[in-house]
């Protein structure tokens, strides 16, 4: 840098600092002047007691009612059939023919679901009667000679032996007319199993039945729910068994939050031993948008209860848990975590954590941390009859702020 640009810079640098001086010189002596005229000025000053703290929020606040409730237990579980029905085939070596029922058809019992190929059966049939006609006129004959031999054997014209022969070839061809009526009987039944018979009303669940497929005797076909029946089958812990009984009702929601109402019908007798739950088997109504396979959550009706309430609006959830905010006499908040149980009506039960006779905040308690101060206020009782009450603002000079006191 250059002697004179170093100069310059010197010479500026004094004469900022020279006014510096000077300003700081003038507010000094225009201060004292100030107190000078007015000497209770800074008295005033020190003797002045220090702010009042404003309160964080203007709240509304409750007490815990009592309220009578529905008492119920929850539960989850899957819906199920009442009973399946397997219909099979009672044939061998025939092939389907036709096939006239599908997935989700209702069905009366007798109904015929699938037919087989009946030409073989029919055939097997016929020859069946006339081996059957064969035996009856063989039957015929040996019952007259032997008749007519019992009628002469007292003559001595036939010996014992001979008599003896009559009788016994009448008896073999009684037999055999027997066997050839089984024999029919038999391919009877075969035909008759060519139709394959719904044994009980209901809806088809399952189909394997297919066109131009030979089966074996005993092969499932269809799958039948029975009457189309279906059932709750609720997962309910070893400890709340003996709240349950026969009977109670049940509100079962349904993927989609649809809402049915079912009776329970029994308990199993048994607990798993791994899950340590019992099945509740809960008779659902039929029509109902239930179909098996499904998840649903529901509860049990055990009968009513009294339970301190408070409006929803006065739960803080924190940390994943519900709390509330109780008012103490200081107008300060403690922030206390509480067990909640079953919602009604923009009400929620409160199982532990609170007493009767402590005071909590409702209308702005979302926005309030643990030891804020806050000032109470009625709720407006037009709107406090809608369950929404509204807030009557403090009277506050012109510009004040409210802060939080935390």
């Amino acid at each position: 840098m250059s002697e004179p640009r170093a100069r310059r810079s010197r010479w500026i640098f004094l004469i900022i600092l020279a006014l510096g001086l000077i300003t700081g010189t003038t507010w000094f002596f225009n201060r004292s002047d100030s107190l000078a005229s007015d000497p209770t000025q800074s008295a005033d000053s020190a003797k002045k007691p220090p702010s009042t703290p404003r309160p964080a929020l203007v709240v509304t606040a409750q007490t815990p009612q009592r309220v009578r409730l529905a008492e119920q237990l929850a539960a989850n579980g899957d819906i199920a059939a009442w009973q399946e029905a397997s219909v099979g085939a009672d044939v061998n070596g025939l092939r389907l023919a036709e096939v006239r029922v599908n997935i989700g058809d209702m069905v009366q019992k007798g109904q015929v679901l699938a037919t087989f190929e009946t030409e073989m059966v029919a055939s097997e049939q016929a020859q069946a009667r006339a081996s059957l006609n064969e035996a009856e006129a063989a039957l015929a004959e040996a019952a007259s000679n032997a008749t007519r031999a019992l009628t002469i054997a007292p003559s001595g014209a036939m010996s014992k032996q001979q008599v003896n022969q009559y009788v016994t070839a009448a008896k073999t061809a009684r037999a055999r007319v027997a066997a050839a009526r089984a024999a029919l009987a038999t391919q009877d039944l075969r035909l008759k199993y060519t139709q394959v018979i719904a044994p009980d009303a209901g809806v088809i669940s399952a189909r394997a039945a297919t066109v131009g497929a030979v089966v074996g005797p005993g092969v499932e076909l269809f799958r039948l729910v029975r009457r189309g029946r279906l059932e709750w089958r609720a997962e309910i812990t070893a400890a709340d068994l003996a709240r349950l009984k026969p009977g109670l009702r049940a509100q079962i929601t349904l993927p989609g939050d649809t809402e049915i109402a079912g009776t329970l019908r029994q308990l199993a007798p048994t607990v798993d031993p791994k899950t340590r739950y019992a099945i509740a088997y809960v008779d659902l109504p039929a029509g109902s948008s239930a179909r098996a396979g499904m998840f649903a959550r529901g509860s049990f009706e055990l009968g009513q209860t009294e339970a301190l309430t408070l409006p929803q609006e006065a739960i803080v959830m924190r940390d994943g848990f519900a709390h509330v905010l109780i008012i103490g006499a200081d107008q300060r908040v403690t922030l206390t975590r509480v067990q909640t149980g079953q919602i009604k009506d923009d009400r929620i039960e409160i199982k532990e954590g609170l007493s009767a006779d402590q005071r909590v905040a409702v209308r702005g308690a979302a926005f309030l941390n643990d030891g804020d101060r806050v000032q109470v206020v009625a709720a407006d009782p037009a709107s406090a009859a809608t369950g929404a009450p509204a807030l009557q603002k403090p009277q506050s000079a012109p510009g004040t702020t409210v802060i939080a006191d935390r």
